[in-house]
């Protein structure tokens, strides 16, 4: 199982398989031809409450990483992670965000999630 984060505004590589857009809001400036997005599930992006709490700056991340696992449990959100795990075991799958520091993202969350 492969499943890597990446910014979005990096150009693609040929080994980054199923390319999903993990941000809930597209990114800035950025064309849809030139994201070269696979995916894009909004509904197993942060909420806008917890998107604007983190940003705030009102939580560590370790926090924002709790919440954000608890809202991936609602049934929508675990079903469209079961489907990117699926995606995982068949192949390559690459995490996009437009995130400046991605390692201090929602990205990572997920990527674990999708490998335990």
């Amino acid at each position: 199982m492969s499943v890597r984060v990446r910014r979005v505004y990096e150009p693609p590589e040929p080994d980054d398989g199923v390319r999903v857009l993990v941000d809930r809001l597209w990114p800035r400036g950025l064309s849809k031809d030139a994201a070269h997005v696979d995916e894009w599930p909004k509904d197993l992006t942060p909420s806008t409450e917890l998107r604007r709490w983190y940003h705030a700056g009102e939580g560590s991340y370790e926090e924002f990483s709790e919440r954000y696992e608890a809202e991936l449990a609602a049934p929508e959100a675990a079903e469209l992670l079961d489907h990117l795990r699926e995606l995982a075991d068949r192949g390559a799958v690459t995490l996009l965000t437009a995130a400046k520091s991605p390692e201090q993202s929602h990205a990572p969350v997920l990527a674990r999630l999708l490998t335990t």
